[in-house]
């Protein structure tokens, strides 16, 4: 399916709610717990998350649920999570990734992360009065509380940073570090697999 299909499947309500519940969670989620959130029949959650699934929105797995092991335990039950496919859709077609990845590159050679970062520090997002929170989810950040720190469960620039990490993640903690500050939190590099390399912790007063 192609990009363009797989977005348009997001305009039905329901698998809009589906989708949302299950990118925002931070754990593997089951068709009875999407039915519940969703406020829908499981049978009908099942249908509209295995269509997800099929466009690449979702990924499925299939394990027993926690506290359910060995004989007599059933067999495992079928739980979804987001995908790690991107999906752009724009019309006519362009091709700003190859831009960006060329330009990284260059800048990597040339030894010019210290003006990046300088550029950077320019173009975070402005809060304008707004949480911090706000404006991360804004930016496309996913934030979450996670006890007294902010992590990002998405990072906006993934692709580029997996391939560049020095570089555009020392870019994209340059981009947070003043808006964070103005909210009273701190950036700092906190890199861990399945979400972005920045997390926010309370400024000290001392």
């Amino acid at each position: 399916m192609v990009s363009i299909d797989a977005v348009a499947l997001l305009q039905d309500p329901v698998r809009r709610r589906l989708y949302d519940y299950v990118a925002a969670a931070d754990h593997e989620v089951s068709r009875d717990e999407a039915a519940e959130a969703a406020e829908i029949k499981r049978p009908l959650a099942a249908f509209h998350l295995d269509k997800l699934t099929e466009a690449g929105l979702l990924d499925a797995v299939f394990r027993r649920p926690e506290g359910k092991t060995g004989p007599g335990s059933g067999r495992p039950a079928k739980f979804y999570r987001r995908a790690d496919a991107e999906f752009t859709v724009s019309l006519p077609a362009r091709d700003y990734r190859t831009v960006a990845a060329v330009l990284a590159e260059a800048v990597e050679h040339a030894g010019f992360e210290e003006a990046v970062a300088k550029a950077a520090a320019a173009h975070g997002p402005s809060l304008d009065g707004r949480e911090l929170l706000e404006a991360l989810r804004e930016r496309g950040y996913e934030p979450f509380e996670d006890g007294a720190v902010i992590r990002l469960r998405n990072c906006p620039f993934h692709r580029l940073a997996v391939d560049f990490p020095p570089l555009v993640c020392g870019m994209n903690l340059a981009l947070l570090e003043r808006p964070a500050a103005e909210a009273g939190w701190t950036a700092r590099m906190d890199p861990a697999p399945g979400r972005c390399c920045v997390s926010f912790s309370k400024t000290s007063d001392d």
